[in-house]
């Protein structure tokens, strides 16, 4: 996985591009509205594409390659309500005079984050209706974002061109920005996405040595300035080597309730002989979903060769039937087949303290290599997804070759 760097730049207004959090751009829509979707941020505006079909039978929001399906679609006699029960997020749009009008409402650990925002006919652009490009923004880039308060983090941004189109993203140790998509204008990039859990935009300008200096701002609050510079070999700190045992510990032990309640530790007879793996993530974490996808798959074909999967689920609720729900959203979404266990607070020191052999908790997603013996083989820290191109290509290898290995391994007698 992959973080970035990023400085300073402009303000943005209107547009889109074509978009399902399966990567496959639909090439052609019938049925059905688009909408060129702006959601307002205190110093910015995020532009998003939506699809939604007349009927309400169908509603969508684009990212480049990527189309995030609405699940829960409610029409109200003047507009529609739009849920993301996975993540617990909710668009209301109201009929205004040119399309919409309404807001954004995100939930956060212990608050809300409300945006207004405004839709029009979608013109077949995100950010710009007559862009001029000057300028080529293909390529990998060592990125560096500097928090208003000066900390520094780092990440890799793959970015590709085409004509005035600009898709791309962002690699960081502890995940990826998953699907960015937007144009290019003059000297200045604009990326946005809105995944149904984050709304994010990135803005910048390229220098006349060549670097980028830029702003990135997500939802009500966070602000980062970044800066970039084109760099082919620009890499991330081995994920497997940033989370790890403490001294003292050779298992990972738990106990925590399933979503019916029931209490589930890995001394449990369905996990005795078997290869487990051991996740770490959140129903409000879209990366997390990623991971959800590609691991329910892997489960569902490789089960039968003594395979057992088991996540941990830190959620923004304390009560455990709001956290159950949501997970039971998440399982139903991405046909979860393995125990999804309400683990604790997503807050990171709090969730650590649940897993005291473990050095810290750094990041959503974490997977735990465990094989049949009950010992840990690897950890490994955040996800590369399928917006990360031949980096998710590079994590699905190294993981089906651990994976082999650990199969392939004999379970201790007796079990």
């Amino acid at each position: 996985m992959r973080r970035i760097l990023l400085i300073a730049a402009a303000v943005l207004l209107l547009s889109c591009g074509r978009e399902n959090s399966n990567p496959a751009p639909r090439e052609t829509v019938t049925g059905g509205e688009d909408w060129l979707v702006t959601i307002q941020l205190p110093d910015a505006a995020v532009p998003v594409r939506l699809h939604l079909a007349e009927d309400g039978s169908e509603a969508w929001f684009g990212n480049g390659a990527e189309v995030v399906e609405v699940s829960e679609i409610t029409r109200k006699p003047n507009g529609w309500t739009l849920r993301f029960p996975a993540f617990n997020n909710t668009v209301q749009l109201e009929r205004a005079e040119d399309g919409y009008a309404g807001s954004l409402t995100l939930v956060k650990r212990g608050y809300e984050q409300v945006m207004p925002l405004a839709a029009r006919p979608y013109g077949g652009y995100r950010f710009l209706a007559d862009p001029q490009p000057a300028n080529d923004f293909t390529g990998r880039w060592e990125v560096t974002f500097y928090e208003d308060d000066g900390t520094e983090s780092h990440a890799v941004g793959e970015f590709d061109q085409q004509g005035s189109r600009l898709t791309g993203t962002f690699l960081t140790a502890k995940g990826d920005y998953r699907y960015l998509a937007g144009e290019v204008d003059g000297e200045r990039l604009f990326l946005s996405t809105f995944d149904g859990a984050h709304a994010f935009v990135f803005i910048a300008t390229a220098l006349p040595d060549g670097s980028l200096n830029g702003d990135f701002w997500s939802g009500t609050r966070w602000h980062e300035r970044w800066e970039a510079r084109r760099n082919f070999d620009a890499r991330l700190p081995d994920p497997y080597e940033l989370t790890y045992l403490r001294e003292g510990y050779d298992r990972v032990e738990f106990s925590f309730p399933d979503l019916d309640g029931r209490p589930v530790s890995l001394d449990d007879p369905r996990y005795e002989g078997k290869v487990v793996l051991v996740t770490l993530a959140g129903t409000w974490c879209p990366n997390c979903g990623d991971e959800a996808e590609f691991l329910s798959a892997y489960y569902r074909e490789n089960r039968d060769r003594g395979l057992e999967i088991v996540t941990l689920l830190y959620e923004h609720f304390e009560d455990f039937e709001t956290a159950a729900g949501l997970g039971r959203a998440m399982r139903d979404k991405y046909g979860i087949g393995y125990d999804l266990l309400i683990a604790g607070s997503s807050d990171k020191t709090r969730a650590a303290e649940t897993l005291p052999m473990l050095n810290h908790v750094l990041a959503y997603p974490t997977i735990i290599f465990i094989d049949r013996t009950g010992a840990v083989r690897g950890i490994h820290t955040g996800f590369s997804g399928p917006g990360t191109g031949e980096h998710y290509a590079a994590f699905k290898a190294e993981f089906n070759a651990l994976m082999d290995e650990l199969l392939a391994g004999e379970a201790p007698a007796g079990t």
